[in-house]
């Protein structure tokens, strides 16, 4: 399975990952929303900032997902906290991720800047920042 993934333009989040700094993503919700039980080990991800910019600029192999149960806000801090070394969080990340009741935590490989192609995002309704497209070549566009 192929997922776009949107990363935080601001906190360099695609820079960290191509320099290694950076070797985990998060996402979190209240519920069990995308990508939660639909992110697996050897999937690929397609990175694009978030900054309207619209390019596909980055590859990464998922190697490794967890996936927690139902946290409390401790818990949810705690998680995020003990995973800071690969995750790489910013203040406002922090922020943002910690205390979720529920977390996906996708460790990455294989990181590599690509060639930049844009994508068709008129089949996803709910545009979010983490978008499961099956396979990228449906969705690229050719220019």
């Amino acid at each position: 399975m192929d997922h776009i993934v949107y990363l935080d333009a601001k906190a360099k989040e695609l820079d960290l990952l191509l320099a290694g700094h950076k070797t985990m993503i998060i996402r979190g919700a209240t519920g069990r929303k995308i990508p939660y039980g639909r992110v697996d080990a050897g999937d690929v991800l397609y990175f694009i900032n978030n900054n309207a910019e619209g390019l596909v600029l980055g590859t990464a192999k998922v190697s490794n997902v967890i996936l927690s149960d139902k946290l409390t806000e401790e818990e949810s801090a705690r998680v995020v906290t003990e995973n800071q070394v690969d995750l790489q969080l910013t203040k406002q990340q922090f922020d943002r991720w910690a205390g979720k009741r529920y977390l996906v935590l996708i460790g990455v490989a294989d990181v590599e800047k690509t060639d930049p192609f844009r994508i068709d995002k008129r089949g996803f309704g709910n545009m979010d920042d983490w978008l499961p497209v099956e396979q990228i070549e449906k969705v690229t566009i050719k220019e």
